[in-house]
């Protein structure tokens, strides 16, 4: 078998082991293109990863801002499609209220993102990476591309799992109305 084709195996067989469980526990609502919104937020558990100047953070250096975690790397097809649309999204949300932090969990360290961003023209998004691939782990992803919304205080809105239009009026209107909400609530 192929790498590729071992990969797709392994996460189909991941989300075929999971299906019962999701079944089980339906979210709690559902937001544009399928984005699961929970109806109470949850913790996350503690998060390390580097900016793209080797920089050790952690979400809690986001706090006070709603950000939108996307798990992703460079060798997975649907997370590249998605690139784009997550830079669109930041050059239009973006700022002092809201970011969108693409982490990638490209083993080979940042300069393959950084090969990336170049070669697709991706100008927003800054630079993330776990090398040590816990991210998704930790975090209960079942797959990459895997995004989860954060509020403020470092707790989860929702997930979407999957690749999906990140700048697309739906999708930017939902949240700008989720950005709103959670700085209203924010101390």
């Amino acid at each position: 078998m192929t790498p590729v084709i071992i990969k797709r195996s392994v996460a189909i067989a991941c989300l075929m082991t999971l299906a019962p469980i999701a079944a089980a526990s339906p979210p709690e609502g559902i937001g544009p293109q399928g984005f699961m919104v929970w109806e109470s937020s949850r913790d996350l558990p503690a998060l390390s990863f580097q900016d793209g100047q080797g920089r050790q953070l952690t979400l809690d250096d986001f706090q006070g801002q709603t950000v939108l975690l996307n798990i992703w790397a460079t060798w997975c097809g649907p997370c590249r499609k998605e690139m784009p649309t997550l830079d669109a999204l930041q050059a239009t949300l973006g700022g002092k209220a809201f970011e969108v932090i693409a982490l990638s969990i490209d083993r080979k360290g940042i300069e393959v993102v950084q090969d990336f961003y170049t070669g697709v023209g991706i100008e927003h998004l800054r630079q993330y990476i776990d090398t040590t691939g816990m991210a998704g782990t930790k975090l209960g992803a079942v797959g990459i591309p895997t995004t989860l919304l954060i509020d403020p205080h470092g707790d989860e809105l929702g997930r979407l799992v999957g690749a999906t239009e990140w700048d697309s009026p739906e999708m930017t209107e939902f949240l700008e109305k989720t950005i709103e909400l959670s700085q209203e609530e924010s101390p």
